[in-house]
């Protein structure tokens, strides 16, 4: 009856190809334990990484290892290439984009040679996360082989 007062489910697209895998499978307890906030990882392989959402870009790391969209209303994910990126001080990583560009889900924002990256990082899974989650009620997420803006998960 009151459909106009239900908040419309908000869609979060993969910003790589690969396997989307649970956040807390991953080997690093910042994102495992969900303290930079709660999402999916992304085990990549491809090279191109892309808005995840409409919206802002309102960081890329200096490094170019990590970056936030931000969209007009109230979410906020964050894009993070491969675990212990920052130090390798942006080798591997190209800029393709800048902050406080408007973006559509699937415009480009980073390349990253993940050859290089697995050689000399940690990893290469990427986590992507709801970095604001204050008005977020439920997750929906989907483990599962994508290709770059099929859809990982679903926020209400």
């Amino acid at each position: 009856m009151f459909g106009f007062l239900t908040r419309k489910k908000r869609e979060i697209k993969s910003p790589v190809d690969g396997q989307v895998v649970a956040i807390e499978s991953i080997n690093d307890e910042v994102f495992s334990q969900k303290l930079a906030g709660d999402g999916v990882a992304i085990i990549p392989m491809s090279d191109i990484f892309t808005a995840p959402i409409d919206g802002v870009i309102t960081k890329i790391f200096s490094t170019n290892h990590a970056y936030s969209v931000k969209s007009a209303k109230d979410l906020e994910v964050m894009v993070h290439i491969g675990l212990d990126t920052v130090a390798l001080k942006g080798e591997g990583f190209e800029r393709l984009a800048n902050e406080g560009d408007s973006v559509k889900a699937g415009d480009p924002i980073i390349r990253a040679d993940l050859s290089y990256i697995k050689e000399h990082a940690k990893d290469s899974v990427t986590p992507v996360v709801i970095s604001d989650e204050s008005d977020v009620r439920q997750i929906d997420k989907r483990l599962k082989i994508v290709k770059s803006q099929d859809i990982i998960m679903e926020v209400q």
